[in-house]
């Protein structure tokens, strides 16, 4: 039997042309519609329903969504990648419509990145290439690493990827997690958020976005960092309050800002954060090499084809 099915992930779209045999061995038709960052509401309504199968990218897959999808063709669906804030699952079950997601493929590249941010932070990197590019020669003073402390939010894949980096850099290591078990040792425990923010040179967020993490770094926390810190946020936008986060900045109490992700994506080039020159901005890249694609892309289409093979 054959089926359709569309896919919206713009990482795995940049690289369709790698899975195309795959698909056809499997007797799979794809659809592959331009996409920035995400679909919306109005063009999934319309494309969903005639599709059997969804490689679901940061797209708004909505109760809305998945309803039109059920009425349709829909039978199952994939979220690529860990990050589920932007799936209703419960309509999905719901509806009974099979649906996962792509937990533990890009735990090291997102580390490598969130790394990358740090040590750019911790020596103003972008910033005197952006000084230069302009005809400057800037020799600000930079931190080093050695016996300062990052403090990173969300000790999962990710989280314990920083952290090892971190470690071998000779940071010393302290998290929040409530649902961390079997932590290696180099990582300090905190019983909860924010306790310990005061002590931390650095701030990694790496936990998913729920209720209880929306505006994690807000103006409140902001009043209790430690002057000078360091925040880098390679999860969510919505973990931070960018205007709190604007304030601190302004003030010097947060010294600068490394931001994959923004509370609305993609990026305005009217947005403060984009005009600020302490802030490193990414474009939700974080998990974007061409080896991670490939692996979460082929578990993504193995998943999906077993659960329309199901009968799902």
């Amino acid at each position: 039997m054959s089926y359709k099915v569309l896919v919206t992930c713009p990482p795995m779209l940049k690289q369709i042309d790698q899975f195309r045999d795959v698909f056809t061995s499997l007797d799979i038709e794809i659809t592959t519609p331009d996409v920035v960052q995400t679909l919306s509401v109005e063009e999934l309504l319309e494309l969903v329903p005639q599709h059997d199968g969804w490689i679901i990218g940061d797209d708004p897959a909505t109760a809305e969504v998945f309803a039109a999808g059920k009425s349709g063709k829909l039978k199952a669906a994939v979220k690529w990648g860990i990050g589920v804030d932007n799936v209703d699952f419960s309509a999905c079950k719901r509806l009974g419509i099979p649906i996962t997601n792509t937990p533990g493929m890009f735990g090291a590249e997102v580390a490598d990145l969130a790394m990358c941010y740090l040590l750019g932070l911790a020596r103003d990197a972008f910033l005197i290439d952006r000084e230069i590019r302009k005809g400057g020669w800037p020799k600000p003073a930079g931190i080093s690493l050695a016996g300062r402390t990052l403090g990173i939010v969300g000790l999962g894949d990710i989280g314990r990827n920083i952290a090892k980096r971190a470690h071998s850099h000779d940071l010393s290591v302290i998290g929040w997690d409530p649902y961390a078990a079997s932590l290696p040792g180099y990582i300090e425990l905190q019983d909860q958020w924010p306790s310990g923010i005061n002590t931390c040179d650095f701030i990694v967020l790496a936990c998913a976005l729920t209720p209880d993490t929306h505006y994690l770094i807000s103006e409140h926390i902001v009043k209790h960092l430690q002057p000078g810190v360091r925040i880098i946020n390679v999860s969510r936008g919505p973990l931070v309050e960018e205007k709190a986060l604007l304030a601190g900045l302004d003030s010097g109490v947060i010294h600068s800002a490394a931001l994959d992700v923004f509370e609305v994506e993609p990026l305005s080039a009217g947005s403060e954060i984009f005009n600020h020159p302490k802030c490193i901005l990414g474009s939700h890249n974080g998990s974007n090499t061409l080896d991670a694609v490939i692996r979460a892309s082929n578990r993504a289409i193995k998943l999906l084809d077993d659960m329309l093979k199901d009968g799902g």
